[in-house]
């Protein structure tokens, strides 16, 4: 399933697309420095490493909506609501990718 989207989308959009690839090697140093996106399949193949990499600032992208979605790297934190300790810095990371996704979408 995997390889047939990828040459579809390679012919489609004349995109430089490669995979797959194991999620641990993906988001390795050396292999970070490769690409621009890495799309996952699953929550954890994406996230764990995500949040091990980078857990103030990432952000969750969903793509192919008809819509721009993204989110905060982490989940609600209802254990610390209310008690003034959260921490903020991914909410504003997802809104600002948000808000340049949107506006490329207009402008394209």
């Amino acid at each position: 399933i995997i390889l047939p989207a990828i040459k579809k989308a390679f012919d489609d959009k004349n995109l430089f697309l490669s995979g797959p690839i194991p999620a641990d090697t993906a988001f390795s140093y050396h292999k970070r420095r490769e690409y621009d996106v890495v799309i996952c399949m699953y929550h954890d193949q994406a996230l764990i490493p995500i949040k091990t990499l980078d857990f103030e600032t990432a952000v969750n992208i969903t793509l192919g909506l008809p819509f721009v979605r993204t989110s905060p790297d982490h989940g609600t934190a209802l254990d610390i609501a209310g008690k003034g300790c959260a921490n903020e810095l991914s909410l504003i990371s997802a809104l600002k990718v948000a808000s340049d996704m949107a506006d490329k979408r207009l402008n394209s």
